[in-house]
């Protein structure tokens, strides 16, 4: 047996951080000019770091490298303080594409210091979003990936305890880490709100639906792209196959030996023009039914940095 059915998870791809993060890249192109110098890679996808880089973005990991009076662009994920302080000094033109769902996050970890209470973020270290958001408050943020990191925390069981979490984590990844918490700190102060993004979460639950149709399940995306990550265990958790792949040339076809149906989903940093391929490349290969599994119709926008829309407005107006 060969597929004969693709089922399309929607929403999937761009998410409203994303798009707006690679619009400042282009605008900030449009504006400024070539080079723009981003700090890390704008979004986790190889093909949109290479689409830009063509266009004149240079990407770095160390904003002190950049030369003075440059245009720099901050990453989608945030930054630390410091890194921002250090362009400061450096003279750069800082233009901040931090998703404002992270920044929210951020805001959260500044208040909770000020508040004297202990923070424990739950996260993947390393993780530049981690990186950033521990940045804001590094004496007062721990972090912990698993329960049994809970209880090596080096608190005391009544201390004044919040947490965090990292955006593109999911539901169940942080659900026995949230439990372990409640169980050690009485005491515990649940956030207002939850920190997992709302785009992160439509994605998760469009893969579990595709899980109870499908024999397998593909993901577009990037290794580097956590959300990605995060579809593919969700869809391992329910028995269902998964693979993440950049883009169809990744696909193995003895992963489809046996399969009649197969989902097909991508990270909230992957093109649909990459999916769009892969599509191609299975109709290429017969598959006559390509339907689209219908979660949720986002309609969410972030506006562009205010300095970066005034400078686009006073070349319109020069011109």
């Amino acid at each position: 047996m060969s597929p004969h059915t693709l089922l399309l998870a929607a929403p999937r791809g761009f998410c409203a951080g994303v798009d707006r993060a690679v619009l400042i890249v282009e605008k900030a192109l449009e504006a400024y000019g070539a080079p723009v110098y981003v700090r890390h890679e704008i979004v986790h996808n190889t093909h949109v770091v290479e689409a830009l880089r063509r266009k004149g973005a240079v990407f770095v990991e160390d904003e002190q490298t950049v030369p003075e009076g440059a245009v720099i662009v901050f990453s989608a994920h945030g930054s630390p303080p410091e890194a921002f302080d250090n362009s400061r000094a450096l003279g750069h033109t800082l233009v901040d594409a931090t998703c404002p769902l992270v920044t929210k996050v951020h805001h959260e970890a500044r208040r909770y210091a000020r508040d004297g209470k202990e923070i424990v973020m739950i996260g993947h270290a390393g993780h530049q979003e981690v990186v950033g958001t521990m940045g804001q408050s590094p004496d007062r943020i721990r972090l912990v990936e698993t329960p049994e990191d809970v209880d090596d925390l080096d608190l005391d069981d009544a201390a004044d305890v919040t947490y965090i979490t990292q955006t593109t984590l999911s539901m169940d990844e942080t659900s026995g880490v949230v439990e372990r918490l409640n169980q050690r700190f009485p005491g515990l102060q649940q956030p207002k709100s939850d920190d997992i993004c709302y785009a992160t979460q439509n994605r998760q639950d469009a893969v579990k639906q595709l899980a109870e149709r499908c024999d397998l399940i593909l993901v577009v995306g990037s290794q580097t792209s956590s959300n990605s990550k995060r579809l593919v265990e969700v869809s391992r958790d329910r028995s269902v196959p998964a693979h993440l792949v950049d883009d169809a040339s990744q696909i193995d076809e003895a992963w489809l030996d046996g399969v009649g149906v197969v989902g097909l989903t991508s990270g909230a940093s992957a093109p649909e023009v990459v999916v769009n391929e892969v599509v191609a490349w299975f109709r290429e290969r017969g598959v006559g039914e390509v339907d689209t599994v219908m979660v949720v119709d986002e309609d969410v926008e972030f506006s562009l940095p205010s300095n970066l829309a005034r400078r686009l407005m006073a070349g319109r107006e020069s011109r």
